[in-house]
């Protein structure tokens, strides 16, 4: 990735850290109710980002947020749910446990979100930054991490 200006020195563009890589990234989590790995993946444009679809474990996560889009399965038969309408967000404030495990994806990196204990509130944003953070995904945010990467680089314009 081409550094960038940032202020007095060179950034890379980044989401909470982790590089934007491809110009995506997901929020990875366990669903509350279905117990299934799922994501949520978005598209980086400047320093907007757009959610673009719902990949999970269980189609009744799909159905659980009552969406409108196309359903498909991927090769390795996770569920996707491509929006019919994609939600633009400058920011997204996030209520985060270790129950959910949110996890952001992004650049073939992980940074969870989450605390140990308790609850948190993170806000997620796009901005340069001098450095990058997070490490390899583990399982099941492996899984889901490369489902995202195809989703987005296969999407039409």
């Amino acid at each position: 990735m081409a550094a960038l200006g940032c202020g007095g020195g060179a950034g890379r563009l980044t989401v909470n850290g982790l590089p934007v890589a491809g110009g995506s990234f997901a929020i990875a989590y366990v669903h509350s109710v279905y117990k299934a790995p799922s994501t949520e993946v978005f598209t980086v444009e400047g320093r907007r980002f757009t959610m673009r679809a719902v990949v999970s474990s269980s189609d009744s996560v799909l159905d659980y947020y009552a969406l409108d889009g196309a359903r498909s399965r991927t090769p390795g038969g996770l569920w996707v749910l491509r929006l019919a309408a994609p939600a633009t967000y400058d920011g997204l404030s996030l209520l985060t446990t270790a129950v959910g495990r949110r996890t952001l994806l992004a650049g073939g990196r992980c940074l969870p979100l989450y605390p140990a204990t308790g609850a948190a509130e993170v806000r997620v944003a796009v901005r340069l930054s001098p450095g990058v953070r997070g490490r390899s995904c583990p399982p099941p945010y492996d899984g889901l991490a490369a489902a995202g990467t195809a989703l987005t680089t296969s999407r039409s314009s």
